[in-house]
């Protein structure tokens, strides 16, 4: 059986969409017409059988946050004791979004014609990536489906939770900075313009910090717009460098090496890394299998070339400790920490500790790089305006100093 989906019309003319499962497409026409339904449209959602890719059929992804939703449902359920397609029939009247409905019966339809979750899932590479359907796969060869859904649901969770802080904790730095730089452009395209004008008939000698701003003023006021092209010229080509592996792995790497931006990237795709590992080996996935997909979800180019090496280096032998601490690329701590776990058969709690103390380290620096920002961008705006003031008033004093 397989997956249809259909656009019918009922008997006040209006149209029906809706996902339905049967064997062929003029079976789905013939339960349609069975309701009091007209056929307007049948499409089949899987034709894996004809050796058409799924995701030609169904496109797009899942947000984040939908995916880790669905990954506790499918998690829940499955505790319950309901099998795979129990499970799925229910999703599927749950879900709330036609998108969703597709994918869930898409992959209802190939489990139903004998393939595993996993390779059901892998039909829809956009929607459930390598690392989920490993994840899902070392579950079922295991018999702890259900218990390996929970600890993935936790980690798309915990993933999405430190993604958000990130973003959130740069918001009010960045507003603060936008708002700024538009005050500061505006005092010298119109105000300051307006205010000296009034100096320029006096025929005095102005200070060096007014004709500085005068200066800056009608620069921008002439070439400002040419400015702000330049900028989205060089930051499209910037964009367009850093597509380049060679350049982008030298601008990674200079990240590293910057104070405070090195630690919290370094800090980041430790936890990232700590946590895939944490999972796929306390699920009985083999070493080299975790290794590599550790590879997929580490971002920056050098440490990634570190992990690929410390693959290499497990593959002919070597523990991973100290494969890993020979690289120089993750925090000793997180190796220390291995070390442990492989002398004491412990490994997946270590590494699963490992994470949460970089998840910590990376939540405390992140708060501690705000605190220092907020009152650095305030600082520099009064700086800013002061410098404008000034600019303004001294030849004002200089004037009432002639009247005396």
């Amino acid at each position: 059986m397989a997956g249809f989906k259909y656009q019918a019309l009922d008997t006040d003319g209006k149209l029906k969409k809706g996902v339905i499962e049967s064997d062929s497409a003029r079976q789905v026409r013939a339960n349609l017409r069975e309701q009091g339904l007209i056929p307007v449209e049948v499409d089949q959602l899987t034709q894996a059988a004809k050796g058409i890719s799924t995701t030609k059929r169904i496109r797009g992804g899942l947000s984040v946050s939908d995916l880790s939703l669905l990954t506790r449902q499918l998690a829940t359920l499955l505790s319950a004791g309901l099998t795979i397609e129990q499970t799925l029939n229910a999703l599927i009247e749950q879900a709330e979004v036609q998108h969703i409905r597709q994918i869930l019966a898409g992959v209802r339809g190939e489990v139903l014609a004998g393939q595993p979750l996993a390779r059901a899932m892998g039909h829809y590479e956009s929607v459930f990536p390598d690392l989920y359907r490993t994840l899902v796969d070392a579950g079922e060869q295991s018999g702890q489906l259900a218990p390996v859904l929970l600890k993935l649901a936790d980690y798309t969770e915990e993933r999405q939770a430190l993604r958000q802080k990130v973003g959130l904790a740069f918001v009010y730095p960045a507003i603060v900075t936008l708002v700024a730089i538009l005050v500061v452009t505006g005092l010298l395209t119109y105000v300051v313009p307006q205010v000296v004008q009034v100096f320029q008939h006096t025929n005095q000698a102005l200070p060096l910090l007014t004709r500085g701003l005068i200066a800056l003023s009608g620069f921008l006021r002439t070439f400002g717009i040419y400015l702000l092209g330049a900028l989205f010229i060089a930051a499209w080509f910037a964009h367009r460098a850093l597509q380049q592996p060679a350049i982008r792995e030298q601008f990674h790497q200079l990240l590293l090496r910057l104070p405070v931006i090195g630690k919290l990237t370094r800090g980041l795709n430790t936890a990232r890394l700590a946590s895939t590992l944490a999972i796929l080996v306390g699920s009985r996935v083999p070493l080299l299998t975790s290794l590599k997909a550790g590879v997929g979800v580490v971002t920056n180019l050098p440490m990634k070339r570190a992990l690929e090496e410390t693959q290499r280096m497990v593959r002919e032998g070597s523990s991973l400790s100290r494969a890993l601490g020979s690289q120089k690329a993750f925090p000793p701590m997180m190796v220390h920490l291995i070390a442990s776990g492989e002398a004491s058969g412990r490994l997946p709690d270590m590494l699963e500790r490992a994470s949460k103390a970089q998840t910590r380290e990376v939540e405390t620096r992140i708060a501690t790089l705000v605190s220092l920002l907020e009152p650095l961008l305030i600082l520099a705006m009064g700086v800013i305006v002061l410098v404008i003031v000034l600019a303004i008033l001294l030849p004002i004093m200089e004037l009432n100093t002639l009247v005396k």
